[in-house]
């Protein structure tokens, strides 16, 4: 089987993260469950210039970032039955270097790392064999993905008999799903089950 796992807040803590950073830059008390929108801009209520600088930290809180319970243990599972599994992650190419970095030192190194600019934020780079420009994405079949941002679900609108593990966040609680192939999970556990516990 193939994989899609999205990155942030599906296989680490990245708005727990920035819920602390925007607390420490800029005095925003944002408790995680009330972080109701994805874009982090409108979370925390920032101007340009403040989010630009949130984001501006982004590489080097990468790194260190908590991993979400279970993901690298099912995720290693999968890879060691055989399963193909890509990472496509919206965040800019910038952060390659501790994005893999961080996969590796979580036993992920088999895992596919790509780029993908789910959210136009550009990726500041255009050459690189781990960039994926839209067409070659929509070329990519998957059997399962597992995202939490509602922004990202058109990217599975070409897989008509995908089926899409929803990581429960705050951010997503409100959002319609495009059809019965979408379901809400919980834990890392429930996305195994859900998906059929390939292993």
């Amino acid at each position: 089987m193939k994989f899609y796992i999205d990155f942030d807040d599906c296989l680490c803590e990245t708005g727990r993260a920035f819920a602390v950073l925007a607390a420490e830059l800029f005095g925003k008390q944002v408790p995680y469950e009330e972080m109701k929108h994805f874009n982090l801009r409108d979370s925390f209520d920032l101007t340009e210039a403040q989010y630009a600088e949130l984001l501006g930290h982004e590489p080097e809180l990468l790194a260190d970032l908590e991993e979400t319970p279970g993901a690298s243990e099912v995720i290693s599972e999968w890879i060691g039955s055989g399963h193909e599994v890509s990472i496509i992650t919206g965040r800019p190419f910038s952060t390659y270097e501790a994005s893999r970095a961080w996969l590796d030192r979580h036993g992920l190194r088999d895992a596919r790392l790509y780029y993908l600019d789910k959210y136009g934020r550009g990726n500041g780079q255009t050459e690189s064999r781990f960039i994926l420009r839209p067409d070659d994405y929509f070329r990519m079949t998957f059997d399962y993905a597992v995202e939490d941002s509602p922004n990202a679900f058109r990217f599975f609108d070409h897989l008509p008999k995908l089926k899409v593990l929803v990581f429960d966040r705050p951010w997503n609680r409100r959002a319609g799903f495009p059809n019965d192939n979408y379901r809400r999970c919980f834990s890392w556990k429930e996305i195994r089950e859900n998906a059929g516990g390939p292993g």
